[in-house]
């Protein structure tokens, strides 16, 4: 389960719908299971079917998490014209089981945003509880 506060819903769709036709990216931090910051991040693949952190854009929001007493909650990313679900990719590239991997996905008219941990290989729904 995942608590996230429905502004932050509305930046990661507002972020997803921004950077279209690419994938939108970013990283939530929180403590707990409740996510209080979203860091909205740089998709350097600029692709619609694949994303990738810049790796000093993610090496500066893990230090401000942490000196902000935060942790890493989730990752999020959008599917532009697929459904809201771990892609093969996603699950081959999922090397964290302890996280959440919020997906946004566009395909529909209304946005659908899901989330899931993934660990061995397999995918998992988990709840969001929207504050």
């Amino acid at each position: 389960m995942i608590r996230i506060c429905q502004h932050i819903i509305q930046a990661i769709i507002r972020q997803a719908q921004d950077e279209l036709p690419h994938e939108a990216c970013g990283l939530l931090a929180g403590s707990g299971d409740t996510v209080v910051k979203q860091f909205p991040m740089t998709n350097i693949d600029h692709s619609a079917e694949h994303f990738s952190f810049d790796p000093r854009e993610q090496f500066h929001v893990l230090n401000t998490a942490r000196k902000e007493g935060l942790r890493i909650i989730a990752n999020y990313h959008s599917h532009p014209s697929t459904p809201s679900r771990p892609s093969e990719e996603d699950i081959r590239l999922a090397y964290d089981p302890d996280i959440i991997y919020l997906i946004v996905s566009l395909a529909a008219e209304e946005p659908v945003v899901r989330a899931f941990r993934i660990r061995d290989g397999k995918a998992k729904q988990e709840d969001i509880i929207i504050t």
